[in-house]
């Protein structure tokens, strides 16, 4: 049973390391495409290409990993079919739902990979890739820096102060009552993160009342927000890509720019998200009981295919609808994977009884 196990994870985790190989280096050969001429025009040469692809490469492997697991799967299983490995398996007692669970731990793998990769290494290397492009720009190819966003009740327009998010520069700040109505204005040409709280420099305050607008100045005003350095990177990113940590904490009233749902579903899809490689192995299962002597094979494979694709189309919807706020985010993050786990589900059933 060893030899077994061990025999049908190799070919598995194989074709599925092969797949992720192939579409990895597709997507970065087209991606580099865009960027190379600017780099070596920026004077950067071939280390700044090299730089450039691998912080890109966690953003990337986000995109292949399922994939990778659907075709990885597809090739694995047929060339189990052609062998006649499966048959010689099942004359021995060994089950389809004993192989499903032969192979689901390399599923299981690739979705933690993909975890890590989407919550843990990516949130670092997006801030330092960003970072890396602004200061080797042109000048006269910077953006402007000031980026308005919600910190709590807050409204705040800020531009970034370091790379790190400990620092803000141009700092307004806009404080409302549970109306809505503005209450205080805070201007402060400096924002320091410091002890675990934002001390404005050298502040300007304008409180309203009803009848008049009462103004007053400090060296140092505490900000009481709970905003964080790692949300400021996000905040202040053009291309915002907040992890699941960065969505508790703007839920929580902590930096926002996009509405609840958008955070709500981005919790949602930290976990559902990395699940999509399990689903798409549990799809490509019963290529490995059909019959390549006939259109069976072929069928399963591009009925395998098919469903995968359409699986990932109609998660990407769902997702979107409840970024939007059109669908509760539980129902919008798991309701594709539980419907084509169970379209999967269902397929090995007919096809084992």
């Amino acid at each position: 049973m060893k030899t077994l196990r061990g025999y049908v994870t190799r070919i598995v985790a194989t074709r599925i390391i092969g797949a992720a190989a192939i579409l990895l280096a597709v997507l970065q050969i087209l991606d580099l495409l865009d960027v190379t001429t600017e780099i070596i025009d920026r004077g950067l040469g071939a280390a700044g290409v090299l730089h450039y692809a691998t912080l890109r490469l966690p953003r990337l492997l986000e995109q292949v990993l399922p994939l990778s697991v659907l075709a990885g799967g597809l090739f694995a299983f047929a060339q189990l079919a052609r062998e006649s490995a499966v048959i010689a398996m099942r004359s021995t007692g060994v089950s389809v739902y004993r192989l499903i669970g032969i192979v689901a731990p390399v599923a299981l793998c690739v979705a933690v990979l993909d975890y890590v990769t989407v919550e843990v290494v990516a949130p670092r290397t997006d801030p330092a890739l960003e970072t890396w492009w602004a200061q080797t720009a042109p000048a006269s190819d910077k953006p402007a820096a000031v980026r308005s966003f919600r910190a709590g009740a807050d409204l705040v327009f800020a531009a970034p102060g370091d790379e790190a998010g400990r620092a803000l520069s141009d700092v307004r700040i806009y404080r409302r009552d549970a109306e809505g109505r503005i209450t205080e204005r805070i201007e402060a040409p400096r924002a320091v993160y410091q002890d675990r709280q934002w001390r404005l420099q050298q502040p300007r305050m304008v409180r309203f009342t009803a009848d008049e607008a009462m103004i007053s100045t400090a060296q140092q005003l505490a900000w009481d927000t709970r905003l964080r350095p790692a949300d400021v990177q996000v905040l202040l990113s053009p291309d915002q890509a907040p992890s699941a940590a960065n969505a508790r904490r703007a839920l929580a009233g902590g930096g926002a720019e996009r509405p609840a749902s958008f955070y709500a579903m981005r919790l949602q899809q930290a976990l559902a998200g990395p699940l999509s490689a399990v689903v798409m192995m549990l799809l490509t299962v019963p290529v490995a009981l059909g019959n390549f002597r006939n259109r069976e094979g072929a069928v399963l494979t591009t009925s395998a295919l098919a469903a995968g694709l359409v699986f990932l189309v109609a998660d990407g919807l769902l997702v979107a609808l409840g970024e939007g706020g059109m669908l509760s985010p539980i129902l919008a993050a798991w309701t594709a994977p539980l419907v084509f786990v169970a379209l999967a589900v269902t397929v090995l059933l007919r096809m084992e009884g």
